[in-house]
């Protein structure tokens, strides 16, 4: 049998081993072509709270195991996602529409986060404490316990590993729901890494499932920790769920990312960057480039070359073919990207480049004379659309970029880049980026937005994991007991 060999996961779902949901199952559908690649079990409220007692067991043993174990774990993890990277990009490309390049990029940091996440296990997590009396007084990192993990799924991959790796690597068990449509690139293949890698069983359970699932891995008094990649009206009910409950939860949520075009940009470049920002991957990222603000003496030649440049890209199936972009995820999420093209056009925008579909190709889009009363400039598009303002000064640039509740990435494009830098500082952003568009992601790196983009960087980089997935217990330490007045 393969690594994913569809005997194994077909219609199961992973809670201490493979087997079937009371709840059933699910077609996993290709949106290149809407012909279902399998079918996965699906997780219900019964199924989730079973899984997170289990892990609740289990993560008792996994925490008190040594750390040279559990980075081991890791280690190994980190190596079957490179030795069977080409299977599982093959699913990446058919059940999320991703050309291959999007693929290799979401194996590639999978192992990075792994083994980044192996570092994790012996990374100090204390320090001394000053104190007044004669003892000993220290702060120490313990696991949160039991994390609970809910995923997207346009970077199914990537968005579910990087709080699956390293919780799992400071001692915590985990119970990941990732989204049913990419269940095998967001699950599975998550699932088969760590049986393989030789992970305890019941350290870690996935299940997907709907708004219920996610509801009840909340809920669950056995789970500690959430951490939920998605987009913002569902993170603001996870949030307030999670908080009903006193518990924490880390949320990285939507964006409107503001790229600045500066006059002194090298336009050619500008406009590459420009482009892939907004339309890799359909634009089906929370980084998205979604606002391209640019200085009113280049503006004009910005739009017609950006325009040329979306009018040559190819969409098709990246399955079969070469392509630039591939489908959108499924109808729902494509009526919602035209609906704000039409919406935008009927108040004043004018259509550059795009604005038409065939099936779920969306062909890539770009909109100019767009001002921030048009519906293309205050929501988060989620599709190969590249809004163009113009903006006369710096301080217009800021306005411009501050319009806006989101705060995840911002890019600048400038010579100048100490000019550059102090304009940054005026735009509230979790992620900065000077000569380069507004998506990209590294393993090392803290990720999280401000704003309606959620809770700040709660991934990437061991400061930021440590903080996600343990709490802090503060001990003292004196050899008789202390005396006291009554």
């Amino acid at each position: 049998m393969g690594f994913l060999d569809e005997k194994i996961w077909t219609g199961s779902v992973f809670s201490d081993d493979w087997g079937a949901s009371a709840a059933g199952d699910a077609a996993i559908a290709e949106p290149a072509t809407g012909i279902e690649l399998g079918r996965i079990g699906i997780g219900g409220p019964a199924e989730i709270g079973r899984a997170a007692a289990s892990a609740a067991n289990a993560q008792v043993a996994w925490a008190e195991t040594s750390y040279e174990e559990r980075a081991a774990v890791l280690r190994q993890a980190g190596r079957l996602f490179e030795e069977h990277a080409a299977e599982i990009e093959e699913w990446i490309v058919r059940e999320t529409g991703a050309i291959p390049p999007k693929a290799a990029l979401e194996t590639h940091i999978a192992a990075q986060e792994c083994y980044e996440a192996s570092a994790l296990a012996s990374h100090t997590t204390g320090e001394i404490l000053p104190t007044a009396k004669k003892r000993l007084s220290f702060a120490r990192r313990l696991p949160a316990g039991v994390v609970g993990v809910i995923s997207p799924f346009n970077f199914p991959l990537i968005l579910s590993i990087r709080a699956v790796a390293p919780a799992l690597a400071l001692g915590n068990a985990v119970v990941l729901k990732p989204d049913p449509r990419t269940a095998v690139s967001g699950g599975v293949v998550l699932a088969r890494v760590f049986e393989e890698a030789g992970l305890p069983a019941g350290v870690f359970h996935m299940l997907p499932g709907g708004a219920e699932a996610g509801e009840a891995l909340v809920t669950d008094p056995h789970v500690r920790v959430v951490s939920f990649t998605g987009s913002t009206a569902a993170g603001r009910k996870v949030g307030e769920l999670a908080g009903r409950h006193l518990k924490r939860a880390h949320l990285e949520l939507g964006g409107n990312s503001a790229l600045i075009v500066l006059d002194d940009a090298d336009l050619e470049l500008a406009v590459s960057a420009a482009a892939f920002g907004s339309f890799m991957h359909q634009g089906q990222i929370c980084m998205t480039t979604g606002r391209h603000l640019v200085h009113e003496g280049i503006a004009g030649e910005f739009v017609e070359r950006l325009a040329a440049k979306a009018d040559g890209l190819s969409v098709g199936d990246p399955a079969v073919e070469p392509v630039a972009l591939g489908p959108i995820i499924d109808e729902r999420q494509r009526d919602k990207v035209h609906a704000v093209v039409t919406a935008s056009v009927e108040a004043g925008a004018r259509l550059a480049a795009g604005g038409t579909y065939e099936n779920l190709y969306y062909r890539p889009t770009v909109l100019t004379d767009v001002t921030p009363d048009i519906p293309a400039f205050t929501t988060e598009i989620f599709g190969p659309v590249a809004p163009v303002s113009v903006f006369a000064s710096l301080d217009d640039a800021v306005e411009l970029a501050r319009g806006t509740d989101y705060g995840l990435s911002l890019g600048i494009l400038s010579r100048d880049v100490m000019k550059a830098l102090d304009l940054a500082e005026r735009i509230p952003s979790g992620i900065v980026h000077i000569n380069d568009q507004t998506v990209d992601d590294e393993a090392t790196a803290p990720f999280g937005g401000v704003g309606s983009s959620g809770t700040g960087g709660r991934a990437g980089g061991p400061a930021a994991n440590i903080e996600a997935f343990t709490e802090t217990q503060w001990v003292t330490l004196q050899g008789d007991i202390a005396p006291y007045p009554f």
